[in-house]
């Protein structure tokens, strides 16, 4: 059928993942560190998400899919309150984790604040869903990660890195740790900042 739904420009998007948290129907999903519409006949067609993109890469047309499946929307949504942990590696310390490993090879990665996960309710599915984790807090742990990341961004083919940090000054390190080792790597490799608020909320992303 002919109807309106969303069309996501995956040369605009950053990957971000903040339209799949605006999506309560759960149609859209971070694939290869892109968001995309996985499920068409989950899309409204409402556009809750468009607001919620900050690179403005969601619009809406008019074209032939799916009707919306309200029953597989409901039934969907009732599962999730099961829904298993996204996290696929460990260890996850920064650390504690070897500087080769498999889970490296083309891997997405997500270097977080210790406290990310507890203040943001959604960080499994925004966050953590397609990407290797690994988590630190420069100031409780008392060292400096640049070099160990350094090691594992120049011995594995990591494709992209995404720093979720807290605004506390404290978080400066692990951000300022993780740019460093890109730049060091001497590779081209995607970065990107998520600063939550002390509520949780996302507060910038650059």
């Amino acid at each position: 059928m002919i109807r309106k739904i969303i069309r996501i420009d995956a040369e605009k998007c950053n990957g971000c993942g903040l339209c799949a948290g605006a999506c309560h129907e759960g149609a859209i999903g971070l694939v290869d560190g892109k968001a995309k519409l996985t499920r068409e006949d989950y899309c409204d067609g409402l556009g809750d998400c468009l607001p919620a993109c900050p690179t403005v890469a969601i619009t809406f047309e008019e074209r032939d899919a799916p009707a919306y499946d309200a029953e597989a929307v409901r039934k969907s949504i009732a599962a999730q309150r099961h829904t298993p942990s996204e996290l696929k590696n460990w260890p996850v310390q920064i650390k504690l984790v070897p500087v080769t490993a498999p889970k490296f090879a083309g891997a997405d990665l997500l270097i977080a604040a210790d406290c990310a996960a507890f203040a943001n309710g959604e960080f499994h599915a925004r966050f953590l869903r397609g990407r290797v984790l690994l988590i630190g807090c420069p100031k409780l742990d008392g060292v400096d990660y640049g070099e160990k990341l350094t090691e594992i961004l120049t011995r594995n083919d990591v494709k992209s890195v995404t720093v979720v940090r807290m605004e506390v000054p404290c978080c400066g390190g692990i951000e300022y740790a993780a740019q460093t080792a890109v730049e060091n790597s001497g590779k081209t490799i995607a970065f990107e900042v998520v600063t939550l608020t002390t509520e949780g909320d996302v507060l910038e992303v650059r």
